[in-house]
């Protein structure tokens, strides 16, 4: 899964096509890679004969060795995976196919703001999901009842998506020309900043239930953001989070940053969301 995170070393990605029930399981490549390293070793291991101050040499050199080869799997994974994103976004502009990268830490409302977009948009924009999360469908089966086609991946113990995983969830997908794709990330402020899954925009999402020091905790992942939605802003009243602090924070990390404030329960702020969309749709149209 990623050798850059260290998560999910023996980790199985399952896609799920929830219209039809068809599964897929995806074997974790990376993983190959690691056990490929292991056995190498292991064959080029001295006997118990070998002196020992030669072993003690040879140990220190595979530390480093060892080290070296970390960085560059880290390195092969993510130009692999830039490989795939940029395919992705060649396969996704073809079709004048907008999609977006939905990032977050657990609990921000990501799917309770998909829910009520697919609701108030349906008869004015074609709108498919992909979601991600570790484990269960729950999220996928919500999205499906909003009333929007939605492919389920499964990453295990991964803490993000990738390119590979999205590339297989259009192809089960099959998003309408001219649509939209939203991608629901896996809950994680760290990894999804670094793997990019051929989206034209990630769109970061940020709850007044968190602390809104959260952009300069997290700068990478703000800094990769096209847009920051500030959510639930119904309960300011009843929370200790200042606004104006965390968008100066955001702006800080990212002066370039769109942001928006609304609240996916009551509704308030949407249509500045729904003609954010609407633009970014017109933009992705030739």
């Amino acid at each position: 899964m990623c050798g850059t995170c260290g998560c999910g070393s023996q980790s199985q990605t399952k896609i799920t096509n929830l219209q039809t029930g068809k599964e897929m399981l995806l074997t974790d490549h990376v993983s190959e890679a690691h056990d490929h390293d292991h056995d190498h070793d292991h064959d080029h291991h001295h006997s118990h004969d070998d002196h020992h101050g030669h072993d003690h040499h040879h140990d220190h050199h595979s530390h480093s060795h060892g080290a070296s080869a970390v960085v560059t799997l880290e390195a092969q994974i993510l130009a692999k995976n830039d490989a795939l994103a940029a395919r992705n976004r060649a396969w996704l502009a073809g079709r004048e196919i907008l999609a977006l990268n939905l990032v977050s830490s657990p609990g921000s409302g990501k799917t309770s703001l998909l829910e009520r977009t697919i609701a108030d948009l349906k008869d004015k924009i074609a709108i498919s999901v992909i979601e991600g999360d570790q484990a269960t469908s729950h999220d996928g089966e919500r999205i499906r009842a909003a009333g929007a086609p939605a492919i389920q991946v499964n990453t295990d113990v991964g803490c993000h998506l990738e390119a590979d995983m999205i590339a297989r969830g259009l192809a089960q997908l099959k998003p309408a020309l001219g649509s939209v794709v939203m991608i629901e990330n896996v809950g994680n402020l760290v990894c999804p900043a670094m793997f990019d899954l051929g989206e034209a925009a990630k769109v970061v999402i940020l709850s007044v239930t968190e602390g809104e020091d959260k952009p300069l905790k997290y700068p990478h992942m703000f800094r990769a953001a096209g847009l920051m939605i500030l959510n639930k802003i119904d309960l300011l009243p009843y929370v200790d989070f200042d606004v104006k602090a965390a968008v100066a924070h955001a702006r800080t990390v990212n002066p370039d940053i769109t942001i928006l404030q609304l609240s996916a329960k009551s509704g308030e702020g949407l249509h500045e969301w729904y003609q954010w969309l609407h633009k970014a749709v017109s933009a992705q149209r030739f």
